[in-house]
C-alpha cells in the first residue's frame, strides 16, 4: 500500500514546514517578497517530487538488506548521556584512547544479534580488536604535561601523568587529551540496521571520566554487510534542490537530517517522499543571488513522517545513496 499527499498536483510528496501566514499549509512556504528573486520556487518542489520518485522505483537492495546484517550507523556508539567536557568530547570524537587494562585478546563465543523481526547469529571480534579498531591515535603534541588535575576538571575525570601515553595540557583552544580505558565488559547496543533498530554484540570500554560506557559493536567484519550505493538519475538535480548528507537521529516517525547547501542560500525546506518501504529526503533552498563564497555547508532540517520510520531504507534524493546515522 502507497500513501498519497497532493501536493502541487504531485503524489507521495510530504512538505514539512512552518507555512508563513496566509499561505496554503499544504504548499510551500511563501517567499520573502525582500528577499532574492528567484524563478518560480514551486519547480523546486516539483523536481524533487519526480526526482524521488524515480529514485525510490529504482531502490533494489539486494537479499543481505532483509536477511543478514547491515549496519546503517556509526560503529562506536554512547548509550546515553557522557557528560562531555570539552577536553572529553574532543577526544571522543577524534577517537584519542590510551589503555589501563589488560585487554583479552580471545575472540569470545558467537553473538546474537536482536531485529525486531528475529535474530542473527554472528561471529565476534576481541575486546583487544575493538580497541584496536576504537583508538584512532594519540592527540598532538601539546606544551606542558600537568601531573595534577588542571582547574575546572571534574572529580573522576581522566588522571594526568606524565610519560608520552599521558595526556597533555591545552595548547590554544585544541584540547588534547585522551580517554583512559578503565575496563570493558561484553554487552550489546542499540543500532539502527536495515532491518530496523536492532541490539547488537559489543565491547563496553568503561572510561574515566564519562557517565556511560563507550561501546564498539563487536560482529567480526566478515559478517558485516555494506548498504547499496543506490541510483541516481541521470539528468542533473534542478537549481536550489539539496542533497541529504546523512541522518543525525531517528524518534518515532521524527526524522532529524542534514543537507548540503551553499553559504549564502536561504534556510532548507525540508522535503520527503514516503512510501511504505522507502524514504527519500532532501531540501529546496533559495539561491543567493549577491556575491558569495563558494563554500559548503552542512544545515540541520526534520520532517514528521506519516508513520514511525521502523525498518524503511532512508534515500538522498540527489544520488540515491541509504543515509546513516552519524554522532
Amino acid at each position: 500500500m502507497r500513501r498519497f499527499v497532493a501536493l502541487l498536483g504531485l503524489p507521495l510528496l510530504v512538505l514539512a514546514g512552518c507555512a508563513a501566514p496566509g499561505a496554503d499549509p499544504a504548499g510551500p512556504p511563501a517567499a520573502d517578497p525582500s528577499g532574492p528573486s528567484v524563478s518560480g520556487p514551486d519547480h523546486r518542489w516539483e523536481a524533487f517530487g519526480q526526482r524521488a520518485t524515480e529514485v525510490a522505483d529504482a531502490w533494489r537492495p539486494g537479499p543481505a538488506w532483509r536477511t543478514g546484517y547491515v549496519p546503517l550507523g556509526e560503529a562506536t556508539v554512547l548509550a546515553g548521556d557522557p557528560g562531555f567536557t570539552d577536553e572529553t568530547k574532543q577526544a571522543f570524537l577524534n577517537g584519542w584512547y590510551r589503555d589501563q587494562i589488560d585487554l583479552p585478546a580471545a575472540r569470545p563465543a558467537d553473538g546474537t544479534i536482536r531485529f525486531p523481526d528475529g535474530t542473527l547469529r554472528v561471529p565476534l571480534v576481541s575486546a583487544a580488536e575493538a580497541y584496536a579498531q576504537l583508538d584512532q591515535g594519540d592527540p598532538p603534541p601539546c606544551e606542558g604535561r600537568p601531573t595534577t588535575p588542571g582547574p575546572g576538571r571534574p572529580k573522576g575525570g581522566p588522571t594526568i601523568e606524565p610519560g608520552p601515553d599521558g595526556p597533555v595540557a591545552t595548547q590554544g583552544a585544541s584540547p588534547c587529551v585522551p580517554l583512559t580505558v578503565t575496563g570493558v565488559t561484553l554487552g550489546s547496543a542499540s543500532v539502527r540496521t536495515s532491518r530496523g533498530e536492532a541490539a547488537v554484540s559489543a565491547w563496553l570500554f568503561t572510561v574515566e571520566g564519562l557517565r556511560v560506557p563507550v561501546a564498539r559493536l563487536a560482529v567480526a567484519p566478515s559478517a558485516v554487510g555494506t548498504a547499496p550505493e543506490g541510483t541516481a538519475p541521470g539528468r542533473p538535480a534542478a537549481d536550489g534542490l539539496l542533497a541529504a548528507v546523512d541522518l543525525r537521529a531517528v524518534s518515532g516517525n521524527r526524522v532529524d537530517y542534514r543537507v548540503g547547501a551553499g553559504a549564502c542560500d536561504g534556510q532548507p525546506t525540508p522535503l520527503v517522499l514516503e512510501r511504505d518501504d522507502v524514504v527519500v529526503l532532501g531540501a529546496g533552498a533559495v539561491r543567493s543571488t549577491g556575491p558569495c563564497t563558494e563554500q559548503l555547508v552542512w544545515k540541520p532540517v526534520s520532517v514528521t513522517l506519516r508513520a514511525p520510520l521502523g525498518d524503511r531504507a532512508v534515500l538522498d534524493v540527489l544520488s540515491g545513496t541509504p543515509l546513516v546515522v552519524r554522532r
